[in-house]
């Protein structure tokens, strides 16, 4: 059955409370869907009674006018999937819905875990981020029942830090994650991934075996002496390398230690940024 489309706030507390489920599980996206996406809404559709997404692709993220405008939208095909995927409502509102009094005045502030990796590249990013997730949390809220949004782990800081704010203001709903899906030779799947001719997209193959590299080391408690997979991009003169890093996976903050001599043990996480043909690409993988 062909999702219920709504555009205003009015219209998605109506379609909600109209259902009235017992659970509902929300998934917010940018648009753009891929396999990625498929698998948030297959997990929403299998956990809840009503499933609903959004596409809205917020300004405030963007530190670049030029990526804003680039980034791909294209709300028919979208459709198609979320048809496929048994969604039952798209909330695809245009920006003053969203951000109906103008830009925001008071916006949350993603504080120190929102100024390292993606957030000095990108200053600014984070603040934007939870601006529009902290609305739509509010907007698909069904008031009553379970409520669970969906969430993918490719975009670690920032489910780290959606956590975080649901934490902190007390949010009535569950976070749920979904590990990465990837293509066949490994590049995690992303709605940038489209910006990329053929041979950009080989390039970008070094991401994963950068993180493979790293992750086998760490499976047999090796030293993972993360130079060996600096050098790998330094063999991809396409490839410009912002932070291959390995972090606390709580607080990410870098553990330096462990990254040389150290035989690895414990839990970490392995993130990675690069621009391959200006495209700004992320991974990262639990070790």
């Amino acid at each position: 059955m062909t999702p219920m489309i709504v555009h205003t706030r009015e219209e998605l507390k109506s379609a909600i409370a109209h259902a009235n489920p017992k659970s509902l599980g929300f998934v917010p996206t940018m648009g753009a869907l891929h396999e990625g996406h498929e698998r948030l809404f297959d997990k929403a559709r299998a956990e809840n009674e009503l499933v609903v997404i959004s596409i809205f692709v917020n300004e405030l993220q963007f530190n670049d006018a030029q990526d804003y405008a680039n980034y791909p939208r294209d709300l028919d095909t979208d459709l198609v999937m979320a048809t496929r995927a048994g969604v039952d409502i798209v909330f695809a509102p245009p920006a003053e819905e969203i951000y109906h009094a103008g830009k925001p005045l008071i916006q949350l502030h993603s504080g120190i875990l929102g100024e390292m990796y993606e957030g000095a590249s990108r200053p600014g990013h984070f603040d934007g981020m939870l601006a529009v997730v902290a609305k739509l949390l509010h907007l698909a809220d069904p008031r009553q029942g379970e409520y669970r949004a969906y969430f993918g782990q490719k975009d670690a800081q920032q489910l780290a830090l959606i956590r975080r704010m649901v934490a902190d203001l007390d949010y009535p709903v569950e976070l749920c994650s979904v590990p990465i899906v990837r293509s066949a030779r490994g590049l995690a799947l992303s709605s940038r991934n489209a910006l990329l001719n053929a041979e950009q997209l080989e390039a970008a193959l070094v991401l994963h075996r950068a993180i493979e590299l790293i992750a086998s080391r760490a499976a047999r408690h090796e030293p993972l002496n993360i130079d060996d997979a600096l050098g790998l991009f330094q063999m991809e003169p396409s490839v410009e390398l912002d932070y291959f890093v390995v972090v606390d996976p709580n607080t990410l903050q870098e553990l330096a230690f462990i990254c040389q001599d150290t035989p690895f043990t414990g839990e970490a996480l392995i993130l990675v940024a690069a621009k391959v043909g200006g495209v700004r690409l992320i991974d990262n993988q639990p070790i």
